[in-house]
């Protein structure tokens, strides 16, 4: 015979089992979710047929305000924590930014895009007046010269290849495939980094990104690693 107190008692730990968050990239993430977000399976990934580079390192959001040309460049520029431009993370890698302790994550999108409002409304965190730093590895069997890299992004961002920023759009915008493109660049035989600071002032957030050859079509041969890659 069940005893009110077992039969309370067990009431507990089903309601416990049925709410408890539903694992995500890592257990103890919630980002789950954030339904076009799933951990890397393999250690490389390709961009499909569109070009669209889908495996990402996000950091969390860091606060922020303004998307004015100036705004948006003097918040790319403040150092939040050190080697921001250079630093190649890992994933669950962490960083101390006013006090807080925020997480990169290491995510691949299912989408062409990278819902970053989504990314972070699952993990509890502000998705108004943030910026969010992206980091990716595009490795190219060979030298590439002449390539462009186009973009998209809701709503601000700046962008850097192999240390170079490249393109910056502005101000309170839509996700656009390539609005953003940059002058001609050439990619190095082996690993170059991709990084991105995406700043948002409210509602929707997200980008894409795409590696264009000399004729502006989808570079084709690419492949993305976020590990092992450019001394990881």
């Amino acid at each position: 015979m069940i005893t009110r107190r077992l039969a309370s008692s067990l009431a507990f730990l089903v309601l416990s089992l049925a709410f408890a968050p539903a694992s995500g990239l890592r257990a103890a993430d919630g980002l789950a979710a954030a339904p076009t977000l799933k951990p890397p399976t393999t250690p490389e990934s390709v961009p499909g047929p569109d070009g669209f580079i889908r495996r990402w390192l996000i950091l969390e959001p860091i606060p922020t305000t303004g998307l004015t040309d100036s705004a948006v460049q003097a918040a790319v520029r403040k150092e939040y924590f050190p080697n921001q431009l250079t630093v190649i993370p890992k994933d669950g890698d962490k960083v101390t930014v006013g006090g807080a302790e925020l997480l990169w994550h290491a995510v691949d999108t299912t989408e062409y895009n990278l819902n970053l409002f989504h990314f972070a409304r699952a993990l509890g965190k502000p998705t108004s007046n943030v910026l969010l730093w992206g980091v990716t590895v595009v490795n190219c069997p060979e030298e590439v010269k002449d390539a462009r890299l186009a973009i998209g992004s809701n709503a601000a961002s700046v962008w850097w290849v192999n240390g170079a920023e490249v393109i910056g759009i502005y101000g309170d915008r839509q996700t656009v495939i390539d609005d953003g493109v940059s002058k001609r660049l050439t990619l190095r035989k082996g690993a170059n980094l991709v990084r991105c600071a995406v700043v948002n002032g409210g509602g929707a957030m997200d980008f894409c990104a795409r590696v264009l050859d000399s004729h502006d079509q989808p570079l084709k041969g690419l492949s993305v690693r976020l590990t092992d890659a450019v001394g990881n």
